[in-house]
């Protein structure tokens, strides 16, 4: 069976070059949502998570505010410390 093309692109990215096996295609339901390709961007930004290598000197709080005005989202925050070490 084919490989999907967004998992070579993985694949590519990562390195990997380890063969796929796949048994079966799986059932696509509408209702399950979209394919990864298939989003368009304000969806695929909806529920994301952006990783950002701050730099010195902003605050971990800045950087997660200036995210919400560039993108125009609601909702942003941050996980763990984004403080260089």
């Amino acid at each position: 069976m084919e490989i999907r093309p967004f998992i070579r692109e993985i694949d590519d990215f990562c390195g990997n070059r380890s063969p796929w096996i796949v048994t079966r295609e799986e059932e696509e339901l509408p209702s399950y949502g979209k394919r990864p390709e298939e989003r368009s961007l304000s969806e695929a930004l909806k529920n994301s998570i952006l990783i950002i290598d701050k730099p010195p000197g902003p605050t971990s709080h800045e950087v997660a505010h200036w995210i919400k005005v560039l993108l125009g989202v609601k909702k942003a925050g941050h996980g763990g410390t984004l403080e260089p070490s």
